[in-house]
Protein backbone atom coordinates (compact mmCIF):
# COMPACT_ATOMS: atom_id res chain seq x y z
CA UNK A 1 0.00 0.00 0.00
CA UNK A 2 1.43 3.43 -0.90
CA UNK A 3 1.23 6.69 1.15
CA UNK A 4 1.64 9.82 -0.50
CA UNK A 5 4.07 12.67 0.56
CA UNK A 6 2.69 15.93 -0.09
CA UNK A 7 3.28 19.74 0.00
CA UNK A 8 2.08 21.19 3.50
CA UNK A 9 -0.62 23.66 3.34
CA UNK A 10 0.56 26.93 2.97
CA UNK A 11 -0.69 30.47 4.05
CA UNK A 12 -2.70 32.42 1.71
CA UNK A 13 0.21 34.49 1.22
CA UNK A 14 2.68 31.96 -0.17
CA UNK A 15 2.37 30.88 -3.60
CA UNK A 16 4.35 28.22 -3.36
CA UNK A 17 7.82 26.57 -2.36
CA UNK A 18 11.03 25.07 -2.96
CA UNK A 19 11.98 21.46 -2.29
CA UNK A 20 15.33 22.07 -0.75
CA UNK A 21 16.50 18.62 0.76
CA UNK A 22 15.58 15.16 0.51
CA UNK A 23 16.65 13.24 3.72
CA UNK A 24 16.25 10.05 2.23
CA UNK A 25 16.84 8.31 -1.10
CA UNK A 26 14.83 5.78 -3.07
CA UNK A 27 14.87 2.72 -1.67
CA UNK A 28 15.58 3.74 2.04
CA UNK A 29 14.10 2.75 5.01
CA UNK A 30 11.31 5.36 6.32
CA UNK A 31 10.38 5.82 9.63
CA UNK A 32 6.71 6.67 11.22
CA UNK A 33 7.32 10.67 11.78
CA UNK A 34 10.85 10.75 10.47
CA UNK A 35 11.83 13.75 8.42
CA UNK A 36 11.89 13.02 4.48
CA UNK A 37 11.92 16.40 2.64
CA UNK A 38 12.12 20.14 3.83
CA UNK A 39 10.66 23.10 1.43
CA UNK A 40 10.99 26.19 1.39
CA UNK A 41 8.98 28.99 1.34
CA UNK A 42 9.85 32.92 1.52
CA UNK A 43 9.58 32.70 5.15
CA UNK A 44 10.41 29.60 6.89
CA UNK A 45 11.25 26.38 5.92
CA UNK A 46 8.74 23.82 6.84
CA UNK A 47 9.86 19.72 7.70
CA UNK A 48 7.86 17.00 5.77
CA UNK A 49 7.63 13.97 8.04
CA UNK A 50 6.49 10.25 7.25
CA UNK A 51 2.81 9.83 7.77
CA UNK A 52 3.94 6.00 7.91
CA UNK A 53 6.63 3.89 8.18
CA UNK A 54 8.00 1.72 4.96
CA UNK A 55 10.06 2.28 2.23
CA UNK A 56 10.39 5.39 0.19
CA UNK A 57 9.41 4.54 -3.26
CA UNK A 58 9.54 7.23 -5.62
CA UNK A 59 10.79 11.09 -5.27
CA UNK A 60 8.43 12.98 -7.49
CA UNK A 61 10.10 16.36 -7.00
CA UNK A 62 13.46 16.40 -6.95
CA UNK A 63 15.83 19.41 -5.02
CA UNK A 64 15.32 22.57 -6.64
CA UNK A 65 11.61 21.82 -8.20
CA UNK A 66 9.18 24.78 -7.21
CA UNK A 67 6.02 22.74 -5.94
CA UNK A 68 2.33 24.33 -4.81
CA UNK A 69 0.24 23.69 -1.78
CA UNK A 70 -0.35 19.73 -1.69
CA UNK A 71 1.60 18.74 -4.37
CA UNK A 72 2.54 15.32 -4.97
CA UNK A 73 6.25 15.25 -3.68
CA UNK A 74 6.99 11.68 -3.57
CA UNK A 75 5.41 7.90 -2.07
CA UNK A 76 6.27 5.77 0.86
CA UNK A 77 5.32 1.65 0.21
CA UNK A 78 4.34 1.41 3.69
CA UNK A 79 5.47 -1.86 5.91
CA UNK A 80 7.94 -2.15 2.95
CA UNK A 81 11.49 -3.56 4.11
CA UNK A 82 14.62 -1.78 2.59
CA UNK A 83 15.88 -3.67 -0.30
CA UNK A 84 19.49 -5.16 0.62
CA UNK A 85 22.43 -3.41 -1.30
CA UNK A 86 24.43 -6.09 -4.02
CA UNK A 87 27.85 -6.63 -2.05
CA UNK A 88 29.93 -5.39 -5.15
CA UNK A 89 27.63 -1.77 -4.84
CA UNK A 90 28.09 -1.53 -0.79
CA UNK A 91 31.13 0.79 -0.96
CA UNK A 92 29.58 2.88 -3.45
CA UNK A 93 25.88 3.13 -1.69
CA UNK A 94 27.91 3.42 1.85
CA UNK A 95 29.84 6.32 0.39
CA UNK A 96 26.69 8.22 -1.29
CA UNK A 97 24.69 7.43 1.97
CA UNK A 98 27.44 9.46 4.14
CA UNK A 99 27.55 12.02 1.33
CA UNK A 100 23.52 12.77 1.67
CA UNK A 101 23.73 12.69 5.21
CA UNK A 102 26.15 14.88 5.45
CA UNK A 103 24.29 17.43 2.91
CA UNK A 104 21.39 17.05 4.85
CA UNK A 105 22.94 18.39 8.09
CA UNK A 106 23.40 21.47 6.23
CA UNK A 107 20.96 24.07 5.42
CA UNK A 108 21.21 26.11 2.27
CA UNK A 109 23.03 29.23 3.56
CA UNK A 110 25.32 27.16 5.03
CA UNK A 111 26.01 24.84 1.99
CA UNK A 112 26.45 28.62 -0.17
CA UNK A 113 29.39 29.59 3.18
CA UNK A 114 31.48 26.20 2.25
CA UNK A 115 31.20 25.93 -1.34
CA UNK A 116 32.45 29.88 -1.50
CA UNK A 117 35.03 28.90 1.17
CA UNK A 118 35.80 25.73 -0.17
CA UNK A 119 35.40 23.72 2.98
CA UNK A 120 34.36 19.74 3.15
CA UNK A 121 31.24 18.85 4.75
CA UNK A 122 33.21 16.37 6.39
CA UNK A 123 36.05 18.89 8.01
CA UNK A 124 33.14 20.94 9.45
CA UNK A 125 31.49 20.05 13.35
CA UNK A 126 28.05 21.35 13.25
CA UNK A 127 26.93 23.50 15.93
CA UNK A 128 23.42 23.11 15.49
CA UNK A 129 20.37 20.76 16.44
CA UNK A 130 21.36 17.07 15.88
CA UNK A 131 25.04 18.10 14.92
CA UNK A 132 23.11 20.38 11.89
CA UNK A 133 25.93 23.11 10.43
CA UNK A 134 25.00 26.03 10.71
CA UNK A 135 26.37 29.29 8.41
CA UNK A 136 28.24 30.52 11.30
CA UNK A 137 30.46 27.21 11.75
CA UNK A 138 32.36 27.93 8.12
CA UNK A 139 34.86 30.35 8.96
CA UNK A 140 36.60 28.26 11.58
CA UNK A 141 36.86 25.27 9.41
CA UNK A 142 40.18 24.65 7.09
CA UNK A 143 39.82 24.81 3.11
CA UNK A 144 40.22 21.42 1.61
CA UNK A 145 43.48 20.51 -0.08
CA UNK A 146 43.26 20.49 -3.76
CA UNK A 147 43.46 17.20 -5.51
CA UNK A 148 46.40 16.77 -7.05
CA UNK A 149 46.36 17.32 -11.16
CA UNK A 150 48.03 14.94 -13.46
CA UNK A 151 50.80 15.47 -15.41
CA UNK A 152 49.73 16.98 -18.86
CA UNK A 153 51.85 16.57 -21.73
CA UNK A 154 54.09 18.61 -23.06
CA UNK A 155 52.65 21.01 -25.73
CA UNK A 156 53.98 20.63 -29.49
CA UNK A 157 54.42 24.53 -29.19
CA UNK A 158 54.96 26.75 -26.97
CA UNK A 159 51.67 28.83 -25.67
CA UNK A 160 51.31 31.77 -24.18
CA UNK A 161 51.70 32.03 -19.81
CA UNK A 162 48.46 31.34 -18.39
CA UNK A 163 46.98 33.98 -15.52
CA UNK A 164 46.54 31.89 -12.39
CA UNK A 165 42.88 32.21 -11.74
CA UNK A 166 43.36 32.00 -7.25
CA UNK A 167 41.41 33.80 -5.50
CA UNK A 168 39.48 35.21 -8.77
CA UNK A 169 37.18 32.10 -9.24
CA UNK A 170 33.72 32.60 -9.27
CA UNK A 171 30.86 30.84 -7.57
CA UNK A 172 27.49 31.37 -8.75
CA UNK A 173 24.60 30.19 -6.53
CA UNK A 174 21.03 30.32 -6.86
CA UNK A 175 19.19 33.04 -4.19
CA UNK A 176 17.66 31.02 -1.85
CA UNK A 177 13.86 31.65 -1.56
CA UNK A 178 14.06 33.71 1.39
CA UNK A 179 16.76 36.08 0.21
CA UNK A 180 15.34 36.63 -2.82
CA UNK A 181 12.48 38.05 -1.44
CA UNK A 182 14.06 39.78 1.24
CA UNK A 183 15.55 41.46 -2.21
CA UNK A 184 11.97 41.75 -3.54
CA UNK A 185 10.28 43.63 -0.48
CA UNK A 186 13.51 46.06 0.13
CA UNK A 187 13.21 47.01 -3.47
CA UNK A 188 9.44 47.64 -3.13
CA UNK A 189 9.78 49.54 0.10
CA UNK A 190 12.16 51.74 -1.77
CA UNK A 191 10.32 52.09 -4.65
CA UNK A 192 6.97 52.52 -3.54
CA UNK A 193 7.44 54.82 -0.46
CA UNK A 194 8.35 57.98 0.52
CA UNK A 195 10.81 57.22 2.97
CA UNK A 196 13.09 59.32 4.94
CA UNK A 197 15.20 58.82 8.36
CA UNK A 198 15.33 61.01 11.47
CA UNK A 199 18.32 60.49 14.26
CA UNK A 200 18.30 61.05 17.69
CA UNK A 201 20.82 59.91 20.40
CA UNK A 202 19.81 58.17 23.70
CA UNK A 203 22.24 58.43 27.25
CA UNK A 204 22.03 55.28 28.06
CA UNK A 205 23.28 55.30 31.89
CA UNK A 206 20.43 55.58 33.33
CA UNK A 207 19.39 51.94 31.89
CA UNK A 208 22.97 50.81 32.73
CA UNK A 209 22.39 51.75 36.20
CA UNK A 210 19.10 49.86 36.78
CA UNK A 211 20.26 46.93 34.83
CA UNK A 212 23.23 46.80 36.91
CA UNK A 213 21.20 47.13 40.37
CA UNK A 214 18.41 44.47 39.44
CA UNK A 215 19.58 42.20 36.31
CA UNK A 216 20.22 39.13 39.04
CA UNK A 217 17.30 39.56 41.19
CA UNK A 218 15.47 39.86 37.90
CA UNK A 219 16.50 36.69 36.27
CA UNK A 220 16.22 34.87 39.53
CA UNK A 221 12.29 35.99 39.73
CA UNK A 222 11.76 35.61 35.93
CA UNK A 223 14.36 33.19 34.54
CA UNK A 224 15.92 35.88 31.74
CA UNK A 225 18.02 38.24 31.47
CA UNK A 226 16.75 42.04 31.66
CA UNK A 227 18.47 43.51 28.39
CA UNK A 228 17.64 46.66 26.93
CA UNK A 229 15.33 45.42 24.07
CA UNK A 230 12.51 44.93 26.39
CA UNK A 231 12.81 48.45 27.73
CA UNK A 232 12.58 50.01 24.04
CA UNK A 233 9.64 47.54 22.66
CA UNK A 234 7.88 49.03 25.91
CA UNK A 235 8.91 52.84 25.05
CA UNK A 236 7.67 52.21 21.70
CA UNK A 237 4.06 50.64 22.99
CA UNK A 238 3.93 54.08 24.95
CA UNK A 239 5.07 56.18 22.03
CA UNK A 240 2.58 54.45 18.90
CA UNK A 241 -0.33 54.68 20.99
CA UNK A 242 0.82 58.78 21.40
CA UNK A 243 1.73 58.68 17.81
CA UNK A 244 -1.36 56.65 15.78
CA UNK A 245 -0.06 57.79 12.31
CA UNK A 246 2.71 55.17 13.23
CA UNK A 247 1.11 52.42 13.90
CA UNK A 248 -0.62 52.82 10.95
CA UNK A 249 -0.35 51.47 6.59
CA UNK A 250 -1.48 52.98 3.52
CA UNK A 251 -4.16 50.87 1.89
CA UNK A 252 -5.18 52.15 -1.33
CA UNK A 253 -6.48 55.92 -0.41
CA UNK A 254 -7.33 54.96 3.75
CA UNK A 255 -4.98 55.13 5.99
CA UNK A 256 -5.48 51.76 8.48
CA UNK A 257 -5.30 52.77 12.23
CA UNK A 258 -4.08 49.91 14.72
CA UNK A 259 -5.09 49.83 18.13
CA UNK A 260 -2.76 47.43 19.46
CA UNK A 261 1.12 47.28 18.65
CA UNK A 262 2.83 43.93 17.00
CA UNK A 263 6.19 44.95 17.60
CA UNK A 264 8.36 42.53 15.12
CA UNK A 265 11.69 42.44 16.56
CA UNK A 266 14.34 41.96 13.60
CA UNK A 267 16.27 38.37 14.43
CA UNK A 268 19.69 37.15 12.30
CA UNK A 269 19.45 33.57 11.41
CA UNK A 270 21.52 30.96 9.31
CA UNK A 271 18.74 31.95 6.56
CA UNK A 272 18.37 35.39 6.86
CA UNK A 273 17.18 38.27 8.68
CA UNK A 274 13.53 37.01 10.08
CA UNK A 275 11.25 38.93 11.86
CA UNK A 276 9.34 37.19 14.55
CA UNK A 277 6.14 39.51 16.03
CA UNK A 278 5.37 40.08 19.94
CA UNK A 279 1.93 40.19 19.62
CA UNK A 280 0.14 42.75 21.87
CA UNK A 281 3.31 44.21 23.31
CA UNK A 282 1.82 46.69 25.09
CA UNK A 283 0.29 44.06 27.35
CA UNK A 284 3.25 42.34 27.99
CA UNK A 285 5.39 42.71 31.04
CA UNK A 286 9.31 43.77 30.54
CA UNK A 287 9.99 39.54 31.03
CA UNK A 288 7.55 38.38 29.15
CA UNK A 289 8.94 40.11 26.32
CA UNK A 290 12.30 39.18 27.34
CA UNK A 291 11.63 35.37 27.08
CA UNK A 292 9.61 35.55 24.13
CA UNK A 293 12.45 37.31 21.90
CA UNK A 294 14.88 34.53 23.76
CA UNK A 295 12.49 31.78 22.60
CA UNK A 296 11.94 33.64 18.95
CA UNK A 297 15.83 33.73 18.32
CA UNK A 298 16.44 29.62 19.61
CA UNK A 299 13.61 29.06 16.97
CA UNK A 300 15.41 30.86 14.52
CA UNK A 301 18.80 29.59 15.15
CA UNK A 302 17.06 25.79 15.02
CA UNK A 303 15.01 26.81 11.95
CA UNK A 304 11.77 26.37 13.67
CA UNK A 305 10.14 29.61 13.35
CA UNK A 306 6.53 28.87 11.52
CA UNK A 307 4.39 31.47 9.60
CA UNK A 308 2.22 32.38 12.89
CA UNK A 309 5.57 34.02 13.97
CA UNK A 310 6.09 35.92 11.37
CA UNK A 311 3.12 37.23 9.67
CA UNK A 312 1.43 40.77 10.58
CA UNK A 313 3.09 43.52 12.79
CA UNK A 314 2.65 47.33 13.07
CA UNK A 315 6.03 48.25 13.99
CA UNK A 316 9.17 46.67 13.54
CA UNK A 317 12.60 47.17 16.08
CA UNK A 318 15.73 46.37 14.63
CA UNK A 319 19.24 46.41 16.34
CA UNK A 320 22.47 46.82 13.99
CA UNK A 321 23.98 47.50 17.32
CA UNK A 322 24.81 43.76 17.59
CA UNK A 323 26.79 43.53 15.04
CA UNK A 324 28.57 46.86 15.65
CA UNK A 325 26.94 49.13 13.82
CA UNK A 326 26.98 52.87 14.62
CA UNK A 327 24.59 54.55 13.00
CA UNK A 328 22.59 53.06 9.79
CA UNK A 329 19.53 54.22 7.86
CA UNK A 330 16.93 51.10 8.57
CA UNK A 331 14.33 50.81 5.62
CA UNK A 332 10.36 49.73 5.72
CA UNK A 333 8.99 46.77 6.47
CA UNK A 334 5.79 47.22 4.19
CA UNK A 335 3.12 47.88 5.01
CA UNK A 336 4.81 49.44 7.68
CA UNK A 337 5.00 53.08 8.05
CA UNK A 338 7.99 53.48 10.17
CA UNK A 339 11.06 50.79 11.92
CA UNK A 340 12.90 51.99 14.68
CA UNK A 341 16.97 51.38 14.45
CA UNK A 342 18.76 50.91 17.30
CA UNK A 343 22.35 50.98 17.43
CA UNK A 344 25.86 50.51 19.61
CA UNK A 345 26.33 51.95 22.67
CA UNK A 346 29.99 54.06 22.77
CA UNK A 347 31.52 56.24 25.20
CA UNK A 348 31.29 59.73 24.12
CA UNK A 349 32.01 63.30 25.58
CA UNK A 350 28.56 65.27 25.83
CA UNK A 351 27.33 67.91 27.46
CA UNK A 352 25.14 67.65 30.89
CA UNK A 353 24.68 70.36 33.35
CA UNK A 354 26.85 72.57 31.01
CA UNK A 355 29.58 69.86 32.36
CA UNK A 356 31.41 67.73 29.76
CA UNK A 357 31.33 64.47 30.83
CA UNK A 358 31.87 60.73 29.74
CA UNK A 359 28.79 59.09 29.25
CA UNK A 360 27.52 55.46 27.23
CA UNK A 361 25.30 56.86 23.96
CA UNK A 362 23.28 55.20 21.57
CA UNK A 363 22.18 57.30 18.12
CA UNK A 364 18.47 55.70 17.33
CA UNK A 365 16.73 56.26 13.78
CA UNK A 366 13.19 55.89 12.35
CA UNK A 367 12.56 55.42 9.14
CA UNK A 368 9.11 56.20 7.77
CA UNK A 369 7.08 56.82 4.80
CA UNK A 370 6.75 60.32 4.80
CA UNK A 371 3.05 59.89 2.70
CA UNK A 372 1.85 59.11 5.81
CA UNK A 373 3.75 60.29 8.70
CA UNK A 374 4.81 64.04 8.99
CA UNK A 375 8.45 65.56 9.87
CA UNK A 376 7.23 66.94 13.25
CA UNK A 377 5.68 63.48 14.01
CA UNK A 378 8.23 61.37 13.16
CA UNK A 379 11.02 63.68 15.24
CA UNK A 380 8.67 64.25 18.06
CA UNK A 381 7.91 60.46 18.38
CA UNK A 382 11.85 59.56 18.51
CA UNK A 383 11.99 61.83 20.85
CA UNK A 384 9.70 60.34 23.22
CA UNK A 385 11.04 57.33 22.73
CA UNK A 386 14.72 59.14 24.02
CA UNK A 387 12.84 60.66 27.15
CA UNK A 388 11.35 57.57 27.95
CA UNK A 389 14.49 55.44 27.77
CA UNK A 390 16.74 58.06 29.52
CA UNK A 391 14.15 58.30 32.33
CA UNK A 392 12.84 54.46 32.98
CA UNK A 393 9.97 56.00 35.46
CA UNK A 394 7.89 57.76 33.29
CA UNK A 395 7.41 54.67 31.68
CA UNK A 396 6.07 52.62 34.43
CA UNK A 397 3.99 56.28 35.12
CA UNK A 398 3.44 56.55 31.32
CA UNK A 399 4.19 60.50 31.33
Amino acid sequence: MSSEILTPVLPESVADATVVTWHKKVGDAVKLDEVLVEVETDKVVLEVPAAVAGVLAEISQPEGSTVTSGQLLGKIEAGAAATPSAPEAAAPQTAASAAAATEAKAGPAARKAMDEAGVNRSDINGSGKDGRILKEDVPAAKPAAPAPAAAAPAPATPKAPVVPTGDRAENRVPMTRLRARIAERLLEAKQSTAMLTTFNEIDMQPIMDIRNEYKDAFEKKHGARLGFMSIFVKAATIALQRFPEINAFIDGNDVVYHNYCDVGIAVSSERGLVVPVLRSAEHLGLADIENSIVNFAKKAKAGKLDMSDLSGGTFTITNGGVFGSLMSTPILNPPQSAILGMHATQKRPVVVNDQIVIRPMMYVALSYDHRIVDGQGAVTFLKTIKELVENPVRIVLDV
